[in-house]
Protein backbone atom coordinates (compact mmCIF):
# COMPACT_ATOMS: atom_id res chain seq x y z
CA UNK A 1 0.00 0.00 0.00
CA UNK A 2 2.84 2.36 0.88
CA UNK A 3 4.45 1.76 -2.51
CA UNK A 4 1.21 2.58 -4.35
CA UNK A 5 0.79 5.79 -2.35
CA UNK A 6 4.42 6.72 -3.09
CA UNK A 7 3.86 6.15 -6.82
CA UNK A 8 0.68 8.23 -6.70
CA UNK A 9 2.37 11.11 -4.85
CA UNK A 10 5.39 11.20 -7.19
CA UNK A 11 3.13 10.97 -10.25
CA UNK A 12 0.97 13.86 -9.02
CA UNK A 13 4.02 16.05 -8.41
CA UNK A 14 5.40 15.29 -11.87
CA UNK A 15 1.99 15.87 -13.46
CA UNK A 16 1.61 19.28 -11.78
CA UNK A 17 5.12 20.31 -12.85
CA UNK A 18 4.61 19.32 -16.48
CA UNK A 19 1.08 20.75 -16.51
CA UNK A 20 2.59 24.14 -15.66
CA UNK A 21 4.84 23.93 -18.73
CA UNK A 22 1.93 22.70 -20.85
CA UNK A 23 -0.46 25.52 -19.90
CA UNK A 24 2.18 28.22 -20.42
CA UNK A 25 3.26 26.72 -23.74
CA UNK A 26 -0.30 26.57 -25.05
CA UNK A 27 -0.92 30.13 -23.82
CA UNK A 28 1.88 31.35 -26.10
CA UNK A 29 0.69 29.19 -29.00
CA UNK A 30 3.38 26.51 -28.78
CA UNK A 31 2.33 23.09 -30.05
CA UNK A 32 2.88 20.39 -27.41
CA UNK A 33 3.52 17.08 -29.13
CA UNK A 34 3.77 14.78 -26.08
CA UNK A 35 2.79 15.04 -22.40
CA UNK A 36 4.29 12.07 -20.56
CA UNK A 37 4.34 10.94 -16.95
CA UNK A 38 7.40 8.69 -16.76
CA UNK A 39 10.03 7.77 -19.31
CA UNK A 40 10.63 4.85 -21.62
CA UNK A 41 8.00 2.59 -23.13
CA UNK A 42 4.51 4.04 -23.18
CA UNK A 43 2.08 1.87 -21.22
CA UNK A 44 -1.03 3.97 -21.80
CA UNK A 45 -1.45 6.67 -24.41
CA UNK A 46 -4.32 8.76 -25.75
CA UNK A 47 -4.35 11.62 -28.20
CA UNK A 48 -6.37 14.58 -26.96
CA UNK A 49 -6.45 17.46 -29.37
CA UNK A 50 -3.01 17.62 -30.98
CA UNK A 51 -1.15 16.26 -27.93
CA UNK A 52 -0.26 12.66 -27.16
CA UNK A 53 -0.90 12.08 -23.43
CA UNK A 54 1.09 9.12 -22.11
CA UNK A 55 1.84 7.10 -19.01
CA UNK A 56 5.28 5.52 -19.43
CA UNK A 57 7.05 2.59 -17.78
CA UNK A 58 9.77 4.33 -15.73
CA UNK A 59 8.15 6.59 -13.09
CA UNK A 60 11.28 8.68 -12.44
CA UNK A 61 10.05 11.91 -13.96
CA UNK A 62 8.11 13.19 -16.91
CA UNK A 63 8.32 15.57 -19.81
CA UNK A 64 6.42 17.89 -22.10
CA UNK A 65 7.80 17.68 -25.63
CA UNK A 66 7.19 20.99 -27.35
CA UNK A 67 7.62 21.43 -31.08
CA UNK A 68 11.22 22.46 -31.77
CA UNK A 69 12.45 21.71 -28.24
CA UNK A 70 14.21 18.43 -27.50
CA UNK A 71 16.63 17.97 -24.59
CA UNK A 72 17.85 14.65 -25.98
CA UNK A 73 18.83 16.38 -29.22
CA UNK A 74 19.31 20.17 -28.80
CA UNK A 75 19.95 20.50 -32.54
CA UNK A 76 16.43 19.29 -33.35
CA UNK A 77 14.80 22.70 -33.90
CA UNK A 78 11.82 24.05 -35.82
CA UNK A 79 10.97 27.56 -36.97
CA UNK A 80 7.25 27.10 -37.64
CA UNK A 81 4.87 29.64 -36.08
CA UNK A 82 3.75 27.15 -33.43
CA UNK A 83 7.30 26.17 -32.48
CA UNK A 84 9.04 26.84 -29.18
CA UNK A 85 12.11 28.11 -31.05
CA UNK A 86 10.38 31.15 -32.59
CA UNK A 87 9.10 32.50 -29.29
CA UNK A 88 10.76 35.50 -27.67
CA UNK A 89 13.23 34.79 -24.83
CA UNK A 90 10.90 36.26 -22.19
CA UNK A 91 8.08 34.00 -23.40
CA UNK A 92 10.36 30.95 -23.21
CA UNK A 93 11.42 31.92 -19.70
CA UNK A 94 7.77 32.09 -18.58
CA UNK A 95 7.14 28.64 -20.12
CA UNK A 96 10.21 27.29 -18.31
CA UNK A 97 9.34 28.93 -14.98
CA UNK A 98 5.77 27.64 -15.11
CA UNK A 99 6.84 24.10 -14.14
CA UNK A 100 8.74 24.93 -10.92
CA UNK A 101 6.20 27.63 -10.02
CA UNK A 102 3.42 25.03 -10.27
CA UNK A 103 5.26 22.91 -7.70
CA UNK A 104 5.60 25.87 -5.34
CA UNK A 105 1.90 26.66 -5.82
CA UNK A 106 0.93 23.05 -5.11
CA UNK A 107 2.96 23.09 -1.88
CA UNK A 108 1.26 26.38 -0.93
CA UNK A 109 -2.20 24.83 -1.31
CA UNK A 110 -1.13 21.69 0.56
CA UNK A 111 -0.04 23.84 3.52
CA UNK A 112 -3.43 25.58 3.46
CA UNK A 113 -5.20 22.20 3.50
CA UNK A 114 -3.05 21.22 6.49
CA UNK A 115 -4.24 24.28 8.43
CA UNK A 116 -7.86 23.18 7.98
CA UNK A 117 -7.06 19.62 9.10
CA UNK A 118 -5.14 20.97 12.09
CA UNK A 119 -1.43 21.52 12.68
CA UNK A 120 0.22 19.98 15.76
CA UNK A 121 2.24 22.58 17.64
CA UNK A 122 4.51 21.96 20.60
CA UNK A 123 3.27 23.49 23.84
CA UNK A 124 5.74 25.63 25.83
CA UNK A 125 6.18 22.95 28.49
CA UNK A 126 9.70 22.26 29.68
CA UNK A 127 11.17 18.79 29.36
CA UNK A 128 14.92 18.29 29.67
CA UNK A 129 17.02 20.99 31.38
CA UNK A 130 20.75 21.20 30.62
CA UNK A 131 23.16 21.07 33.59
CA UNK A 132 24.78 24.40 34.56
CA UNK A 133 22.42 26.25 32.22
CA UNK A 134 20.57 29.51 33.02
CA UNK A 135 17.37 27.47 33.28
CA UNK A 136 18.95 25.18 35.90
CA UNK A 137 20.39 27.97 38.03
CA UNK A 138 17.18 30.02 37.87
CA UNK A 139 15.11 27.19 39.33
CA UNK A 140 13.05 26.07 36.34
CA UNK A 141 11.79 22.50 36.62
CA UNK A 142 10.62 19.80 34.24
CA UNK A 143 6.90 20.12 33.33
CA UNK A 144 6.87 23.87 34.01
CA UNK A 145 4.57 25.57 31.49
CA UNK A 146 5.85 28.94 30.27
CA UNK A 147 2.91 31.35 30.09
CA UNK A 148 4.69 34.58 29.17
CA UNK A 149 8.11 36.18 28.72
CA UNK A 150 8.38 39.87 29.64
CA UNK A 151 4.57 39.98 29.70
CA UNK A 152 4.37 38.72 26.10
CA UNK A 153 2.08 35.67 25.98
CA UNK A 154 3.78 32.42 24.94
CA UNK A 155 1.38 30.06 23.18
CA UNK A 156 3.73 27.54 21.57
CA UNK A 157 7.30 26.32 21.97
CA UNK A 158 8.45 28.18 18.83
CA UNK A 159 7.58 31.48 20.52
CA UNK A 160 10.20 30.88 23.21
CA UNK A 161 13.17 30.74 20.85
CA UNK A 162 12.03 33.83 18.93
CA UNK A 163 11.67 35.80 22.16
CA UNK A 164 15.03 34.64 23.55
CA UNK A 165 16.89 35.62 20.36
CA UNK A 166 15.56 39.16 20.74
CA UNK A 167 16.80 39.56 24.31
CA UNK A 168 19.80 41.75 23.43
CA UNK A 169 21.63 40.26 26.42
CA UNK A 170 19.13 41.31 29.09
CA UNK A 171 17.33 39.52 31.88
CA UNK A 172 13.97 37.99 31.07
CA UNK A 173 10.94 37.67 33.30
CA UNK A 174 9.19 34.33 32.86
CA UNK A 175 5.72 33.65 34.16
CA UNK A 176 5.29 29.90 34.54
CA UNK A 177 2.61 27.49 35.67
CA UNK A 178 3.88 24.78 38.03
CA UNK A 179 1.17 22.31 38.97
CA UNK A 180 -1.65 24.67 40.03
CA UNK A 181 0.52 27.65 40.97
CA UNK A 182 1.71 30.64 38.93
CA UNK A 183 5.33 31.68 39.56
CA UNK A 184 7.57 34.46 38.26
CA UNK A 185 11.21 33.64 37.51
CA UNK A 186 14.05 35.93 36.40
CA UNK A 187 16.51 34.41 33.95
CA UNK A 188 19.48 35.68 31.93
CA UNK A 189 20.13 33.87 28.61
CA UNK A 190 23.71 33.04 27.69
CA UNK A 191 25.42 32.85 24.31
CA UNK A 192 26.06 29.14 23.85
CA UNK A 193 27.51 27.11 20.99
CA UNK A 194 25.14 24.73 19.25
CA UNK A 195 24.87 23.00 15.87
CA UNK A 196 22.38 23.85 13.14
CA UNK A 197 20.68 21.32 10.86
CA UNK A 198 23.73 21.32 8.57
CA UNK A 199 26.06 20.36 11.43
CA UNK A 200 27.70 23.79 11.57
CA UNK A 201 28.52 25.33 14.93
CA UNK A 202 26.80 28.62 15.66
CA UNK A 203 26.39 30.84 18.69
CA UNK A 204 22.91 31.68 19.94
CA UNK A 205 21.23 33.06 23.04
CA UNK A 206 19.90 30.06 24.97
CA UNK A 207 18.59 29.18 28.41
CA UNK A 208 19.15 25.41 28.19
CA UNK A 209 15.73 23.82 27.91
CA UNK A 210 14.12 21.24 25.61
CA UNK A 211 10.39 20.66 25.04
CA UNK A 212 8.52 18.00 26.96
CA UNK A 213 6.80 16.91 23.76
CA UNK A 214 3.20 17.74 24.61
CA UNK A 215 1.36 19.28 21.67
CA UNK A 216 -1.92 20.81 20.60
CA UNK A 217 -3.80 20.61 17.30
CA UNK A 218 -4.25 24.14 15.98
CA UNK A 219 -6.80 25.19 13.33
CA UNK A 220 -6.06 28.48 11.62
CA UNK A 221 -8.47 31.00 10.14
CA UNK A 222 -8.40 32.05 6.45
CA UNK A 223 -5.94 34.96 6.89
CA UNK A 224 -3.69 32.97 9.24
CA UNK A 225 -3.76 30.02 6.82
CA UNK A 226 -2.55 32.19 3.93
CA UNK A 227 0.23 33.59 6.12
CA UNK A 228 1.25 30.14 7.34
CA UNK A 229 1.26 28.67 3.81
CA UNK A 230 3.25 31.59 2.42
CA UNK A 231 5.86 31.47 5.19
CA UNK A 232 6.20 27.69 4.99
CA UNK A 233 6.65 27.74 1.21
CA UNK A 234 9.23 30.54 1.31
CA UNK A 235 11.14 29.21 4.33
CA UNK A 236 11.28 25.65 2.95
CA UNK A 237 12.44 26.91 -0.46
CA UNK A 238 15.21 29.01 1.09
CA UNK A 239 16.25 26.11 3.32
CA UNK A 240 16.59 23.79 0.30
CA UNK A 241 18.57 26.41 -1.63
CA UNK A 242 20.81 26.80 1.41
CA UNK A 243 21.22 23.04 1.65
CA UNK A 244 22.35 22.89 -1.99
CA UNK A 245 24.83 25.68 -1.29
CA UNK A 246 26.21 23.76 1.71
CA UNK A 247 26.49 20.66 -0.47
CA UNK A 248 28.46 22.53 -3.14
CA UNK A 249 30.79 24.12 -0.58
CA UNK A 250 31.40 20.78 1.13
CA UNK A 251 29.75 21.59 4.46
CA UNK A 252 27.25 18.80 3.81
CA UNK A 253 28.77 15.55 2.54
CA UNK A 254 27.67 13.88 -0.69
CA UNK A 255 26.60 10.85 1.36
CA UNK A 256 23.55 12.90 2.39
CA UNK A 257 22.21 12.89 -1.18
CA UNK A 258 19.23 10.58 -1.46
CA UNK A 259 17.80 8.92 -4.53
CA UNK A 260 14.47 7.60 -5.68
CA UNK A 261 14.57 4.73 -3.15
CA UNK A 262 14.82 7.21 -0.27
CA UNK A 263 11.94 9.26 -1.69
CA UNK A 264 9.70 6.21 -2.06
CA UNK A 265 10.67 4.86 1.37
CA UNK A 266 10.10 8.16 3.17
CA UNK A 267 6.80 8.76 1.36
CA UNK A 268 5.65 5.28 2.39
CA UNK A 269 6.60 5.93 6.04
CA UNK A 270 4.86 9.31 5.94
CA UNK A 271 1.67 7.68 4.65
CA UNK A 272 1.83 5.20 7.55
CA UNK A 273 2.18 8.09 10.01
CA UNK A 274 -1.08 9.69 8.87
CA UNK A 275 -2.55 12.11 6.38
CA UNK A 276 -0.88 15.18 7.93
CA UNK A 277 2.62 13.67 7.72
CA UNK A 278 1.96 12.59 4.13
CA UNK A 279 0.76 16.07 3.15
CA UNK A 280 3.74 17.71 4.83
CA UNK A 281 6.21 15.44 3.06
CA UNK A 282 4.40 15.85 -0.27
CA UNK A 283 4.72 19.64 0.04
CA UNK A 284 8.41 19.25 0.89
CA UNK A 285 9.09 17.06 -2.15
CA UNK A 286 7.08 19.40 -4.38
CA UNK A 287 9.22 22.36 -3.29
CA UNK A 288 12.35 20.21 -3.75
CA UNK A 289 11.27 19.46 -7.31
CA UNK A 290 10.68 23.14 -7.98
CA UNK A 291 14.00 24.26 -6.52
CA UNK A 292 16.10 21.57 -8.21
CA UNK A 293 14.61 22.37 -11.61
CA UNK A 294 15.65 26.01 -11.19
CA UNK A 295 19.33 25.09 -10.83
CA UNK A 296 21.36 26.52 -13.76
CA UNK A 297 22.20 23.08 -15.13
CA UNK A 298 21.63 22.60 -18.88
CA UNK A 299 18.87 20.02 -19.49
CA UNK A 300 16.99 21.43 -16.47
CA UNK A 301 14.56 24.35 -16.60
CA UNK A 302 17.15 26.55 -14.91
CA UNK A 303 19.70 25.77 -17.62
CA UNK A 304 17.27 26.76 -20.39
CA UNK A 305 16.40 29.93 -18.48
CA UNK A 306 20.13 30.69 -18.37
CA UNK A 307 20.39 30.34 -22.18
CA UNK A 308 17.42 32.67 -22.70
CA UNK A 309 18.76 35.26 -20.26
CA UNK A 310 22.00 35.19 -22.23
CA UNK A 311 20.03 35.85 -25.42
CA UNK A 312 18.16 38.74 -23.79
CA UNK A 313 21.39 40.34 -22.58
CA UNK A 314 23.53 39.73 -25.69
CA UNK A 315 20.76 40.15 -28.23
CA UNK A 316 21.55 36.80 -29.83
CA UNK A 317 21.22 33.17 -28.83
CA UNK A 318 24.30 31.10 -27.90
CA UNK A 319 25.64 29.00 -30.75
CA UNK A 320 24.12 25.57 -31.35
CA UNK A 321 27.51 23.95 -30.69
CA UNK A 322 27.76 25.60 -27.26
CA UNK A 323 24.17 24.68 -26.35
CA UNK A 324 24.78 21.11 -27.48
CA UNK A 325 27.99 20.68 -25.45
CA UNK A 326 26.53 22.30 -22.33
CA UNK A 327 23.37 20.19 -22.58
CA UNK A 328 25.39 16.99 -22.86
CA UNK A 329 27.41 18.16 -19.85
CA UNK A 330 24.17 18.83 -17.98
CA UNK A 331 22.92 15.30 -18.68
CA UNK A 332 26.23 13.89 -17.41
CA UNK A 333 25.83 15.88 -14.17
CA UNK A 334 22.21 14.77 -13.75
CA UNK A 335 22.96 11.10 -14.36
CA UNK A 336 25.94 11.36 -12.01
CA UNK A 337 23.73 12.75 -9.24
CA UNK A 338 21.10 10.08 -9.90
CA UNK A 339 23.65 7.28 -9.62
CA UNK A 340 25.18 8.88 -6.51
CA UNK A 341 21.74 9.03 -4.89
CA UNK A 342 21.05 5.42 -5.85
CA UNK A 343 24.47 4.37 -4.50
CA UNK A 344 23.75 6.12 -1.18
CA UNK A 345 20.29 4.53 -1.04
CA UNK A 346 21.76 1.07 -1.46
CA UNK A 347 24.39 1.78 1.21
CA UNK A 348 21.63 2.83 3.61
CA UNK A 349 19.66 -0.35 2.87
CA UNK A 350 22.77 -2.38 3.68
CA UNK A 351 23.23 -0.42 6.89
Amino acid sequence: MGLLISLLVISILIFVHELGHFIAARFFGVHVEVFSIGFGKRLLTKKIGNTQWSLSAIPLGGYVKMKGQDDTNPLNVSFDNDSYNVKKPWQKIIILLAGPMSNFLLAFFIYIIMTFIGIPKLLPQIGEISPNSPAKTSGLLMKDMILSIDNEPILYWEDIGRKIQNTQNKNLTLKIKREDKIKTIEISPKILTTKNIFGEEEKRYMIGIAPLGSSKIVHLGPIESLSYATNQTIDTSLLIFKGIQKLITGVVGTKEIGGIITIFDTTSKASDAGILALLFFTALISINLGVLNLLPIPALDGGHIMFNLYEMIRGKAPSEAVVYRLTIGGWIILFGLMFLGLFNDINRLWG
